[in-house]
C-alpha cells in the first residue's frame, strides 16, 4: 500500500474513533469531539474531506469552546493532511509538538518468557480482571499525573491513584474490552501491573496507544513487549494497518526494532505547560 493511502486510512481512523463516544461539533474547517459520557476526553482535528484552509482564528474559536465545556484545549492531526495547521496553531498561542507516525511493516515477535525479567509476565487483560483499576493507573504514573512522584515512582504511586479511581471510567473500560473495541495488555510482576498499553481497531486499522511503564520498572523491555503483543493480536484479528505515534525519535528507534517504520508525522497542539 502506498504511503499516501496509508495516511488516508489512518486519518479516517482518527476521525471515526471519537465518534463512538463523543459528539462531533463542526466549527468551520475543524471538528471538535465533545464527550457524551465517562472516559477520556478527545481532541479537535481537521474536518475530513474538502474544507477551507485552517487559520489561527479557526483554532481560537475552538479553544474558546473547549474552555466553555471545561475540556482540554487539545488538537491532533497528521501533518500531511493539514500542512498549514502547525503555523495556525502556533499563531493561536498553542505549543505544537511533532511525533513520528509509525506503521507496522513486519510481523512482530512477542518476547518469550525467558526474555522478560524474572517473575514478570506479559498478557492480554480480560474485562473482569480484578486488577483493572491498578492497570488503568499505570499510565497515569508513567506519564506524570499531577501529584504523582517522578523518578522512581512505582507500585506505591500506582496504588494511590487506583484507590481514587473513577468507577464510571473503569466500567467504561470493561465495556470496551467486552465489545472488542479495545484490547488491553499489561506486564505483571509480584507487586502487580508494571506496564500497560492498549489497542483499538476500526475498519481494518488499529492504533496502539498509551503504552506506559512505571518509572521504577523502565529499561527492562516491558513497553516493547506489550507493543509487540498488541501488534501481533491485531494482525491475528485481521487488521492490516497497525500504527502508533512515538513520543520522540529515541522511542521510535525502539518501535523500529519491533517492526514499525516511520511513515509521517503526527501533530499535537496544546497550551504550553508553563
Amino acid at each position: 500500500m502506498r504511503t499516501y493511502e496509508v495516511i488516508e486510512r489512518i486519518d479516517a481512523f482518527c476521525d471515526a474513533v471519537p465518534r463512538r463516544r463523543a459528539r462531533a461539533d463542526e466549527h468551520g474547517p475543524l471538528v471538535l469531539f465533545v464527550p457524551t459520557g465517562p472516559g477520556w476526553p478527545y481532541y479537535a482535528r481537521p474536518r475530513p474531506g474538502a474544507r477551507p484552509r485552517i487559520t489561527a482564528a479557526d483554532i481560537r474559536v475552538v479553544r474558546a469552546r473547549q474552555r466553555e465545556l471545561i475540556i482540554p484545549e487539545s488538537f491532533e492531526w497528521i501533518e500531511r493532511t493539514a500542512p498549514e495547521m502547525a503555523v495556525a496553531a502556533a499563531e493561536a498561542g498553542l505549543e505544537v509538538q511533532p511525533h513520528p507516525l509509525m506503521v507496522l511493516s513486519a510481523a512482530p515477535a512477542v518476547p518469550a518468557a525467558s526474555a522478560l525479567p524474572a517473575g514478570v509476565t506479559v498478557r492480554a487483560v480480560t474485562p473482569e480482571d480484578p486488577e483493572l483499576d491498578r492497570i488503568w493507573a499505570v499510565p497515569a504514573v508513567a506519564f506524570g499525573d499531577p501529584g504523582t512522584a517522578t523518578g522512581e515512582a512505582g507500585p506505591v504511586e500506582r496504588d494511590k491513584i487506583a484507590a481514587d479511581h473513577d468507577g464510571g471510567t473503569i466500567e467504561m473500560l470493561r465495556e470496551r474490552l467486552r465489545s472488542g473495541h479495545s484490547v488491553l495488555a499489561g506486564a505483571f510482576g509480584p507487586d502487580g501491573p508494571l506496564a500497560a498499553g492498549s489497542c483499538q481497531a476500526v475498519d481494518g486499522v488499529a492504533e496502539i496507544t498509551g503504552v506506559g511503564v512505571l518509572p521504577s520498572s523502565r529499561r527492562q523491555g516491558l513497553g516493547a513487549a506489550i507493543t509487540a503483543l498488541l501488534a501481533r493480536d491485531a494482525l491475528d484479528r485481521g487488521v492490516d494497518t497497525v500504527f502508533l505515534s512515538a513520543s520522540d525519535n529515541a522511542v521510535a528507534r525502539i518501535y523500529a526494532r519491533i517492526g514499525f517504520r516511520e511513515t509521517g508525522t503526527a501533530m499535537i497542539a496544546e497550551p504550553s505547560a508553563g
